[in-house]
């Protein structure tokens, strides 16, 4: 069954076109902050030597609210350097933002992540960031964004998606529109396209549980955090489940503590 008031995307770049700075403005344009908070720019930027360089090393997850739909978003890494962890983490997603400079255009690194989108078979959106750069040509990353997708084996359907679905942005100016001269100065054009159009999972809630783990986070409270997605079955505080290691061995362990990522934090739940 669809699951329709859930989305999960990813967010696709070369590096330094405006991955994190986008993921800023969703939150924002969707009350991930009190008015009164003080917040970092590139808040996804958590660790000290992403924000040293300037760049995304490690996945991120967080996730908004919007018109009673919530929204997964995967921020990947958008160094080569990093395959391993893009290639695991898209595997959460149904849906991937493509995001170029629209000065640049497509660059090595768009072409790295957009190669491993299309292989697991996401619907690709592309949106053009930076159309206020002085000499940013958007139709032309557009259309270079649809020549590198056919170049690297993109099918029909994912083509015809991205041809019907490009929005043009300004991140750091904080809006999305659908036209570049349409006027509009948020980033609700966006939002409305993401939950309207990106596919919502397929889950067969009967089915046994079947959980992947992506990527492994770390508390020092509870230790170790598997965070994945649920593919089937539902999975509940206090199952006892049966736990297979890529060896093919396998364990059993208790669910101790389940969390879904609530904006940029983790609320608790039984379910």
């Amino acid at each position: 069954m669809r699951v329709e008031n859930l989305r999960n995307i990813a967010i696709i770049a070369h590096v330094d076109h405006g991955k994190t700075t986008i993921v800023d403005k969703l939150l924002r344009a969707t009350d991930a902050f009190r008015a009164n908070q003080q917040v970092e720019d590139r808040v996804l930027d958590s660790n000290d030597q992403e924000r040293e360089r300037g760049i995304t090393i490690l996945a991120k997850n967080c996730s908004i609210e919007y018109k009673g739909v919530k929204i997964n978003i995967i921020d990947t890494p958008g160094h080569a350097d990093f395959g391993g962890e893009v290639e695991r983490v898209l595997k959460m997603a149904d849906g991937a933002l493509l995001l170029v400079d629209a000065f640049e255009g497509p660059m090595p690194q768009t072409r790295f992540v957009l190669r491993h989108a299309i292989d697991t078979g996401l619907a690709i959106m592309i949106v053009l960031n930076k159309i206020d750069r002085p000499g940013a040509d958007p139709e032309k990353a557009y259309n270079d964004c649809l020549d590198l997708m056919a170049d690297l084996g993109a099918t029909d359907e994912q083509l015809e998606f991205a041809m019907e679905h490009v929005v043009y942005a300004s991140a750091v100016n904080g809006y999305a529109r659908r036209d570049p001269d349409d006027g509009n100065m948020d980033m609700y054009p966006l939002l409305d396209m993401i939950i309207d159009d990106m596919p919502a999972p397929e889950v067969d809630e009967t089915a046994p549980l079947a959980m992947q783990c992506m990527t492994i986070d770390h508390s020092s409270y509870v230790g170790r955090i598997g965070i994945g997605r649920v593919f089937s079955g539902s999975l509940h505080n206090g199952d006892t489940i049966l736990v297979v290691k890529n060896d093919g061995s396998s364990s059993t362990a208790v669910v101790k503590q389940l969390f879904t990522f609530d904006y940029l934090g983790r609320a608790e739940c039984q379910e």
